[in-house]
């Protein structure tokens, strides 16, 4: 907690790839919130405070003149100052009691009690990599900038599971279309798709065997799907030296 030096820590992700194909989830620019209340470092604790409930949000990011973010200061933060509590990750001391940061007590602006160093995310980030570094870093939120460091969002967990959300018939269109279609140029009916509740069906015939992890990869990648189960049989197993048929194919 507490003020300078201010200190904006942000992370590069790339998208993930699958041999040479780019494998391309949903982004933070396509969940986060654009319209972001924000606070001024000059900004006094009451106001802070009236801009969480008039905003209906829990924490505030902190700007400067040029719109980029400081720090944060949240509903959690007020409250420790105003019950006079320790901050959250302090270590207990001897005797059983917690230290209380009295940097936090004597705050009085929104730079004085806000969160530093501030973690980041970008708009190019995919949710799964940002889910990921949420839950590693023990954040709810994440303030979004750009390339030259300004404010341009807010993606917060909620925001992040709304991939989550996506009906059964979207998710089996993207998959019929899109990964068997488009991506693998697969027969039309070769590969029967059902989803349920997010979880996926394959089932008929593929023409070779190293194609079957292929499929299910690009399955899982897509957004909303839960898991996939597979029994996908093969014509011709290229897996082995000599291209051996599968046993079960037609050999005539």
């Amino acid at each position: 907690m507490g003020g300078v030096p201010y200190d904006v820590v942000s992370h590069d992700r790339r998208p993930a790839r699958k041999g040479n194909r780019t494998m391309m989830h949903r982004t933070v620019a396509e969940v986060m919130t654009r319209d972001v209340a924000t606070a001024s470092p000059e900004a006094s604790l009451k106001t802070v405070a009236w801009s969480l409930a008039y905003n209906d949000v829990s924490a505030l990011p902190v700007v400067d003149t040029h719109h980029h973010p400081i720090g944060i200061v949240s509903e959690a933060d007020l409250l420790r100052r105003q019950a006079g509590l320790p901050e959250a990750e302090g270590r207990d001391q001897p005797g059983g009691t917690a230290a209380v940061d009295h940097r936090t007590m004597d705050a009085r602006t929104a730079a004085d009690l806000m969160s530093t160093p501030l973690l980041t995310a970008r708009p190019s980030w995919g949710i799964v990599e940002t889910a990921r570094f949420l839950n590693e870093r023990g954040v709810k939120r994440l303030p979004v900038i750009d390339d030259t460091g300004t404010l341009v969002g807010i993606v917060s967990r909620s925001d992040l599971l709304r991939p989550m959300l996506r009906r059964d018939d979207a998710i089996h269109e993207e998959i019929v279309d899109e990964v068997l279609g488009r991506t693998l140029r697969l027969t039309p009916g070769g590969v029967t798709v059902t989803v349920q509740e997010g979880v996926v069906t394959l089932s008929g015939t593929v023409e070779e065997r190293s194609s079957i992890p292929i499929i299910e990869h690009l399955c899982v990648s897509v957004d909303g799907v839960v898991s996939v189960d597979q029994s996908l049989a093969y014509a011709v197993d290229d897996l082995q030296p000599n291209h051996d048929p599968a046993p079960d194919a037609d050999n005539t």
